[in-house]
């Protein structure tokens, strides 16, 4: 072996011991400092554990997916809390995702008065807080007026203190969440299948429609219609779909708030498109939605699609600030639980993992949508 192999090896093994070490008293920090917290609650007579799981939570809250009790387990209530945050975070997604590309796509535009609206857009609600603009919007809705004098939008949509009230397919929420789902997963086969970016939205909104009326066509209850329109019964609005306040409330400041910064994200993609390729577009011939379609959105999603990965992870972390306002969101649960059970260390746990788990599903989510979007080399 050479005097340089040699060096080569020795640094190796200087480096496997550094990191060894390293590891060996994070260990050890972790393992004093659980140690300790044991003994501590020990003394005050805590106990530790996740025996309380099994226990009944004793108290309500405001919204769930799924049937609930006063008498659920706090790992059933833990549930319902983790569901509404993704119920909360993708929705919150979607729409930010789809106004954030049109926002963006009007930063990008010719027209001086589109790109002004949306540069103003983008830089009022860019620079206001997010619970600041959540804790306005909350105290405008509920201060509307009640049911009876609900605000209207062709005696479908209403929108009062109670909440919107909106049309909806006559399935009970879980097969809703179940068409949520299915909706989802269409989306990544029609990514898989590299559809184009116009023909793509178009399958997806077609085939998530069609599935929809199929699924709430067979499974809605017997007597009643395909879709449930709301209508004002006495004191308050039966049929349709009621969204609380809280949880409209919610959607609404994490769309105006995200999709500022998702329109910058994607106004900086467009703007890395070379020039050529659009006077390219323009010399054949083609509009300006489809050079738009087929030639800048396509070439501007291989810059676009990091950054918005890291925008879709602080959407889904956003879903937090509705303990403000009391939405039953995971956070808000485990804060409840944390004071009625006293078990601090095993709830922020559980906490922790949860949003681990989701967010580190959407990395990596979003690092292969960055590998399906690369130009392959041939």
């Amino acid at each position: 072996m050479s005097k340089a192999d040699e060096l080569r090896r020795k640094a190796k093994q200087r480096r496997f011991f550094i990191q060894a070490a390293l590891v060996g008293l994070s260990g050890f920090a972790v393992a004093g400092a659980f140690m300790t917290a044991r003994t501590n609650l020990e003394a005050q007579g805590l106990t530790s554990g996740f025996g309380f799981l099994e226990r009944s939570t004793g108290w309500d809250y405001s919204f769930s997916l799924v049937e609930k009790s006063i008498m659920d387990p706090y790992a059933q209530t833990l549930f319902v809390g983790f569901l509404n945050t993704l119920f909360v975070g993708f929705i919150a997604i979607f729409l930010t995702t789809l106004f954030g590309f049109i926002i963006g796509t009007a930063r990008d535009a010719s027209n001086i008065a589109v790109k002004s609206a949306a540069t103003v857009y983008v830089q009022v609600f860019r620079n206001i807080p997010l619970i600041l603009q959540l804790v306005f919007l909350y105290a405008v809705l509920i201060n509307l007026p009640g049911p009876r004098q609900a605000m209207s939008m062709a005696d479908t949509f209403f929108l009062s203190n109670r909440g919107l009230m909106m049309p909806g397919l006559s399935v009970t929420p879980g097969v809703a969440v179940a068409l949520l789902l299915a909706s989802i997963v269409l989306g990544v086969v029609l990514i898989w299948n590299k559809q184009p970016l116009l023909r793509g939205l178009l399958i997806w909104m077609g085939g998530s429609i069609l599935l929809s009326l199929i699924v709430a066509a067979i499974m809605r209850p017997e007597g009643e219609a395909l879709v449930s329109i709301p209508s004002l019964q006495g004191l308050r609005f039966r049929g349709g779909i009621t969204v609380p306040i809280e949880l409209f409330g919610m959607i609404v400041a994490i769309t105006l708030y995200g999709s500022a910064y998702i329109a910058e994200v994607v106004r900086g993609g467009l703007a890395q498109v070379p020039r050529g390729l659009t006077e390219a577009g323009q010399a054949l011939g083609l509009s300006t939605g489809q050079i738009w379609s087929r030639i800048k959105m396509p070439m501007a999603l291989r810059s676009i699609i990091p950054p918005l990965g890291n925008q879709w992870i602080f959407m889904m972390k956003a879903t937090t600030i509705g303990v403000a306002i009391g939405f039953s969101d995971l956070f808000y649960i485990v804060s409840i639980s944390i004071t009625q059970s006293g078990q601090t260390l095993e709830l922020i746990a559980i906490l922790a993992g949860a949003f681990l788990l989701v967010n580190g599903g959407l990395a990596v989510f979003t690092n292969w949508l960055n590998a399906r979007m690369e130009l392959k080399a041939h």
